[in-house]
């Protein structure tokens, strides 16, 4: 099934969406940073008999605009998504989050939980208790990341390319799709109009939004919609044990577990991830 492209205001520019319209439950599939709208190209196939699916990238990102002066943090993603709901006039949805997306998918559904058919959690983070990647703590940490970012930019970015390919690697198991992916993923830093802008700035924003969220958890206990937690196992950062930070933390929630998956869990398991997403 081929999507039909759309283009969402927001601000002024342009959100990049995919619809896989049929008439079946909606689902929002999210992606993290720093990826985009193709983290979900294995998983897609085998959602897309059951729901009706939407994709896209958030501003900054992937084939969305990438505007010089834009707040680029995790309140700005939470907009984007809100702009996306609005303009599939979406009554009920599935929201499905991975990476950075949970923190703004967590808000949004808590904010509106008369719309929310049910929340999947894919190898995300909220709170403290992640561990970050290697390349994400260079470019988050206060001081650190100012001399991270000059040496990265050095050399025609030579070394951000590198340090990012070598990063995307760790976040997958299998070795055909590291081939296919990293590329595919690192093109949106390729052109003068490229996602390095939202990556550092959403970077900054990492700390200031764990430490606000840490101290929002308990109102989690009153989230009494299904959650689905879905984590890749052999995730070094975004691991086990945030898993079941995320199932105490959500009173109706169901825990799963994959033994061989990494971060990119809806790469590296797809037709697994699939079933589990599945309702009833």
């Amino acid at each position: 099934m081929k999507p039909t492209q759309h283009f969402i205001g927001n601000e002024g520019h342009r959100i990049s969406a995919r619809l896989y319209e049929k008439d079946a439950p909606a689902m929002i599939l999210m992606h993290g940073f720093p990826d985009n709208h193709h983290l979900y190209d294995e998983l897609l196939p085998y959602l897309l008999p059951f729901y009706k699916v939407i994709t896209f990238d958030f501003l900054g990102w992937g084939e969305s605009d990438k505007p010089d002066n834009y707040p680029y943090n995790f309140n700005s993603w939470q907009h984007n998504l809100d702009e996306v709901i609005r303009y599939f006039k979406l009554e009920k949805l599935i929201l499905v989050a991975h990476d950075a997306s949970g923190p703004p998918a967590i808000e949004w559904a808590l904010q509106n939980k008369n719309k929310v058919e049910m929340l999947v959690l894919l190898n995300t983070f909220y709170d403290r208790g992640a561990k970050s990647p290697e390349a994400i703590w260079l470019f988050s940490t206060p001081l650190v990341r100012n001399i991270a970012r000059v040496i990265a930019r050095a050399s025609d970015n030579y070394v951000f390319k590198k340090m990012y390919c070598w990063q995307i690697g760790r976040f997958i198991s299998d070795e055909k799709m590291r081939q296919k992916y990293i590329p595919l993923l690192y093109s949106q830093f390729e052109g003068e109009k490229n996602a390095q802008k939202a990556f550092f700035s959403l970077n900054n924003d990492l700390l200031p939004i764990v430490i606000r969220m840490t101290q929002k958890v308990l109102k989690h206990k009153t989230f009494d919609l299904p959650v689905r937690i879905i984590f890749g196992e052999k995730d070094k950062y975004l691991h086990g044990g945030v898993a079941r930070k995320f199932s105490a933390m959500f009173p109706e929630s169901e825990l799963y577990l994959l033994p061989y998956a990494s971060h990119f869990v809806q790469i590296d398991e797809p037709m697994e991830v699939a079933r589990l997403m599945r309702i009833g």
